[in-house]
């Protein structure tokens, strides 16, 4: 196994470098496909270096130049232009070169994963793993540049829809009016954070979002990373029998009733995971064979801290976390609810009302969402009163307020919504 050759395209290697120098405005279609790394080819690939110096500093690409201090390769090069009478095969060559690199980069890693498995302990070797495989995945997918026509395009066929009433958002309805009002839904690609402190009602607010949306046949995975499954599945019968948590784990409940009002539920498509300290990798395979089995419209991550992560501190563990849920939606087109616990900074205030700044442990969650929801209680902090755009909330027993603290394409400012804690049922 040791002995055998690596996968590897000389031809194709070849036949580029020499479409470039017979043809030198043809770079410009392989520089978003191919770096110097990729070429097996070591005289080629320092070519191919010289070339982008070239276009860096705003010279143009020939021969003379790249071979200026490399006098005794010319021939060679001189002999790679001979074979080239069209440009058309440039950009497949390209491909060819990229792949046969991505298959020696495998390799590369499964030998090194081989090497460590021997004296490493699984936590280091499958954090390489995912390492490894994660930053190959991420040259595997790049997106071509789309013509702005055919966008308008697209954007008033989704447009007509609505205005047709075929369609009632964009995005996957939160089932809240006043969020999806401002929202539109939530959007393919989009990165949500919903965010508070602890007892703020975080998971109820994303249990009903995933009850709403389900309800209006997008179905839903929800990642439950600090309970387990029948924890959760308490809460979502807690929400339609009328009992609460309490009641159920007691047994303090009509086995009939039960049974009856939990029938709305059975038919509704929400998946459940409970793996503990779930990575990136792990989250991302699972969803892919979940959209393709079951069609899943979105996500929902509870919450982003419990996630596995990499980084040599908290803060920048939280960073890849944050990336890696934002790349996620983009890269499956599917949003991204991704809920989070929040600093103690708030509660140094007088209302003690979150801020975005308080997001825990990292600044990322702020600039990679589209949107931060924060939520908070008054009455959880003993504030009798309350007053939200005006309206003055003289009890305040009950009231959540959301506040719509980032939206990249909407407004902000907050909303108000009713919260029975113990049945874990939220209503605007």
């Amino acid at each position: 196994m040791q002995d055998r050759m690596l996968p590897q395209a000389n031809y194709a290697e070849e036949s580029v470098i020499g479409t470039i120098f017979t043809y030198p405005d043809s770079i410009n279609y392989v520089l978003s496909i191919l770096t110097p790394e990729m070429f097996n080819n070591k005289v080629l690939k320092n070519v191919y270096q010289a070339c982008l110096n070239l276009i860096q500093s705003g010279q143009p690409v020939d021969l003379i130049s790249v071979t200026k201090d490399k006098v005794d390769i010319v021939p060679y090069l001189n002999g790679l232009t001979w074979r080239i009478f069209t440009d058309q095969l440039l950009e497949t060559h390209a491909h060819i070169i990229k792949e046969k690199y991505l298959l020696r980069k495998y390799i590369q890693a499964g030998n090194e994963l081989a090497n460590m498995a021997y004296t490493k302990d699984l936590a280091d070797v499958a954090e390489k793993a995912e390492m490894d495989i994660l930053n190959i995945s991420g040259l595997l997918h790049t997106k071509e540049p789309q013509r702005l026509g055919v966008l308008i395009d697209d954007a008033i066929k989704v447009i007509d829809k609505l205005l047709k009433k075929e369609i009632s958002l964009i995005g996957s309805p939160s089932g809240f009016t006043s969020i999806d009002r401002i929202t539109g839904g939530f959007k393919r690609g989009e990165f949500t954070v919903i965010a508070g402190r602890p007892s703020m009602g975080k998971t109820a607010f994303a249990l009903q979002i995933a009850k709403n949306a389900a309800k209006r046949n997008n179905p839903v995975v929800i990642f439950f990373l600090e309970m387990a499954q029948f924890e959760q599945t308490l809460r979502f019968l807690s929400g339609v029998s009328g009992y609460s948590n309490v009641d159920l784990i007691t047994g303090r409940c009509d086995i009939d009733h039960l049974i009856k009002t939990s029938e709305p539920l059975l038919n509704l498509d929400i998946y459940i995971d409970d793996t503990p300290a779930i990575t990136l990798l792990e989250l991302r395979a699972k969803v892919r064979k979940m959209i393709l089995k079951y069609g899943i419209k979105l996500i929902i991550v509870d919450y982003i801290q419990l996630m596995k992560g990499v980084g040599e501190s908290r803060e920048q563990e939280v960073s890849y976390l944050s990336r890696g849920l934002k790349a996620i939606a983009k890269d499956l087109d599917v949003p991204v609810i991704g809920l989070s616990q929040l600093n103690r900074m708030a509660e140094g205030r007088a209302e003690r009302k979150p801020q975005v700044a308080d997001l825990r442990e990292s600044g990322a969650l702020e600039q990679d969402a589209d949107i931060v929801m924060l939520l908070y209680r008054p009455a959880y902090y003993g504030i009798a009163t309350y007053s939200v755009n005006g309206t003055n909330n003289n009890n305040t027993t009950g009231l959540m307020v959301v506040n719509m603290a980032k939206s990249r394409n909407g407004c902000t400012g907050e909303l108000m919504f009713h919260h029975n804690e113990s049945m874990t049922v939220i209503k605007e």
